[in-house]
């Protein structure tokens, strides 16, 4: 496949505007095929490719960017080096023997838990970091491991490892031949899927309504999903797991619950702890009227091809562990689960369960607690609520260093400005990353990687959640200079100055490249596909829809789905004591947004032009209750801080919800972010609250924060 200094593919054809390149768009989960039009070594077009077999065609917005981001005059290309406040470019033997001496020093001294890692979530789209960056990062061998995972999709990978026996054993919804979509705290019109990857949701939406089914949304805000859908119902934020369990008491006080196949172990015992949940009990908090609740289990339970999706609204509450199991359970009761049109598990080319099996890595739980908080380990990382105080508090095990790769979290993380006050006070820390942000700011060394379209792309990680089973391999657009390096080749030199066996890698490395180690897990894959056959077809390979996987995908010790884990039946009177604890307190949310999905977006100009988007929604009776006009200025305040934004008066949100977006706060000092610093935004993560957790699985509560807000007082 590619090989070291190639570059091209052999899907290039000339035009009259240049030559076009057959590639992937990794900037989101739908993983889009393009086509990008080079004409003097400058991107000139960027457009969807309509042969691709899984996208055919669609983009959205973001894909274009891709053309801003890889020729960013912001962009770094060679590595800096921090003394003082003062940045200087060094070269790359410099900045490697720099960072990897105080880590090996800052180690030494201190214990392999000296050192903290965090990574962001591109880290799924980057076949090298999926790789070799997990080769370093892992052999560190600290306990400090934190990533985007703990403010995104834990619970949902906690559910399918204690319901399935792997963490990435996650269900995705049959969406293409389904005849009832229901979604619960997710966004697929913007997102196109979010642990659904699917191209092009409206058109997929539209389908289900036009072969007769029908689409429900249930979310604090009538979305761009909630627009498309036949019914939207608003719900308290942070109140999912009381509708869900009302939804299986409904199940069975009303005799829905489909047959149960052997598999299933467990139901007995979920009938039980449903027990007093019922749609009029649970009301007054979710806000959901119980004959809304009954009309949808109903119609859960007796429409052929059904499914519930539950998403990052889902996950990032005070009970998200709660929520992702119920999502399951329902689907499991009303006979939905691994069945055509359903919740199903997909057949990968590669399929990394198997392949982790071998390398002796698989997930865990609970196995050791923070130092400070004690929130439970999952998979090894700790949850990213604890990164701050971590590094803040002395004594055995303190984060002393700390690297950071693909991620930004000082915008991304709770309370993002603690994180900034306690990166300042590290005795060293190092930053992949290319660009000088929010966050990199703060390191002694940054080493930037090259970008999208200098890489080539096989989708390993996402694969596993796609609607349908597609395999694809892209060749690398442009071919990295000799000044820059590959994400994988960054981590393989940190590794050869840290490790005993480094001396090792590099030249292991060079043999078995990601792109090689690719070839070997293809024909590992018993698909019968190759590099060679994927090389040869540059628009991807279908497999086609999703097949019943059970019980031959399970990893449990029986091979049966352990509907009533232990660790959910304990926190169920937690639950109940919230049926006690209505509230009428304004709480704030997130959203997601078409042109926005990680902080460096905010540095194109195309995809932050126009009206601003870092507006506050106020619902029209809140705004009038707290003395805040349309247009005007709110300043929004918590425990963990306040902060100003402009607001926008709607009634598309929930009354006694405020929402804002993610991802922006680009006002501080030191950045080189040229457009993203005249588009500052405000920072989400500068009110909310990084001790509010779900105690089950340490996920930040990001949704439902309990905030006040005023007229800003400039």
């Amino acid at each position: 496949m590619y090989e070291y200094g190639r570059t091209g593919n052999r899907a290039g054809s000339l035009g009259p505007m240049g030559t076009t390149y057959v590639h992937t768009c990794t900037l989101c989960e739908a993983t889009c095929g393009i086509k990008v039009t080079v004409d003097g070594g400058r991107v000139v077009d960027v457009r969807g490719d309509e042969r691709d077999v899984f996208s055919r065609g669609y983009i959205c917005p973001k894909a274009t960017a891709l053309a801003d981001l890889h020729h960013d005059p912001d962009r770094l290309r060679r590595p800096l080096v921090r003394t003082g406040r003062q940045w200087r470019e060094a070269g790359w033997a410099e900045a490697f023997d720099l960072a990897g001496g105080h880590l090996r020093r800052i180690r030494r001294t201190h214990g392999k838990d000296a050192i903290g890692v965090y990574q962001g979530n591109p880290t799924v789209h980057n076949l090298g970091l999926v790789t070799y960056g997990q080769l370093l990062f892992r052999n560190l061998r600290t306990r400090n491991l934190f990533s985007a995972t703990s403010v995104d999709q834990l619970p949902h990978m906690l559910a399918a490892l204690q319901m399935f026996g792997h963490q990435l054993l996650m269900p995705v919804p049959d969406v293409d031949r389904c005849d009832l979509f229901v979604c619960l705290g997710g966004n697929p019109a913007v997102s196109n899927g979010s642990i659904m990857t699917a191209p092009n949701m409206r058109a997929r939406l539209r389908a289900i309504r036009d072969r007769g089914g029908s689409v429900v949304v249930i979310d604090p805000r009538r979305t761009e999903t909630a627009a498309l859908a036949d019914r939207h119902l608003f719900i308290r934020p942070g109140t999912d797991a009381l509708l869900l369990m009302s939804l299986v008491n409904v199940l069975f006080s009303d005799d829905l619950v489909s047959r149960v196949p052997p598999l299933l172990r467990g139901v007995d015992t979920i009938r039980t702890a449903a027990t007093g949940f019922t749609p009029a009990a649970t009301a007054p908090v979710t806000g959901v009227d119980p004959t809304q609740v009954r009309e949808l289990a109903l119609a859960l339970a007796t429409t052929e091809r059904a499914v519930l999706y539950g998403r990052v609204g889902v996950c990032t509450q005070e009970f998200g562990g709660l929520a992702a199991w119920l999502v399951v359970v329902v689907n499991a009761l009303t006979g939905h689960l691994d069945t055509p049109g359903g919740s199903m598990f997909t057949s990968p080319a590669i399929d990394p369960v198997p392949l982790l099996a071998r390398l002796r890595h698989g997930g865990g739980f609970d196995r050791f607690r923070s130092r400070v908080s004690g929130l439970p380990e999952f998979g090894g990382e700790l949850p990213v609520a604890a990164l701050a105080e971590e590094i803040e508090t002395p004594g055995p095990r303190q984060i002393r260093a700390l690297i950071t790769s693909a991620g930004n979290p000082v915008l991304s993380t709770p309370n993002g400005a603690r994180l900034e006050a306690a990166t300042a006070r590290l005795d060293f820390m190092v930053s992949i990353d290319p660009y000088l942000n929010e966050t990199t700011r703060l390191a002694d060394v940054i080493l930037p990687p090259t970008g999208p379209l200098e890489r080539p792309h096989y989708e390993i990680a996402l694969a596993m959640y796609s609607v349908r089973n597609i395999a694809k391999y892209a060749p690398a657009v442009f071919q990295r200079t000799p000044e820059q390096r590959h994400d994988w080749e960054i981590c393989v030199e940190l590794a050869t100055r840290l490790f005993p066996f480094g001396r090792v890698v590099r030249p292991a490395a060079r043999r078995l490249s990601p792109e090689k180690l690719l070839g070997l897990a293809l024909r590992a894959g018993g698909t019968g596909l190759s590099s060679r056959t994927l090389r040869n077809a540059p628009h991807g390979v279908d497999l086609g829809p999703l097949q019943p996987r059970l019980p031959g995908r399970l990893r449990t010790p029986d091979r049966k789905v352990d509907l009533a884990p232990r660790l959910y039946l304990d926190d169920v009177p937690r639950l109940r004591a919230r049926l006690a604890a209505p509230s009428d307190q304004i709480v704030l949310i997130g959203r997601r947004q078409l042109r926005s999905n990680n902080s460096w977006m905010h540095n194109s100009e195309r995809l932050v032009k126009g009206r601003p988007r870092c507006t506050l929604l106020v619902h029209p009776d809140d705004a009038a209750a707290h003395g805040l006009t349309d247009g005007g200025l709110a300043t929004v305040t918590s425990r963990a801080g306040a902060i100003d934004a402009p607001v926008e008066v709607t009634d598309s949100i929930m009354r006694g919800v405020v929402s804002l977006p993610h991802g922006w706060g680009h006002h501080r000092e030191g950045v080189r972010l040229t457009i993203a610093s005249a588009h500052p935004g405000a920072s989400i993560n500068d009110v909310t609250d990084e001790g509010r957790v779900d105690p089950l699985t340490g996920t930040s509560a990001l949704s439902g924060l309990p905030v006040t807000i005023t007229p800003a007082a400039r």
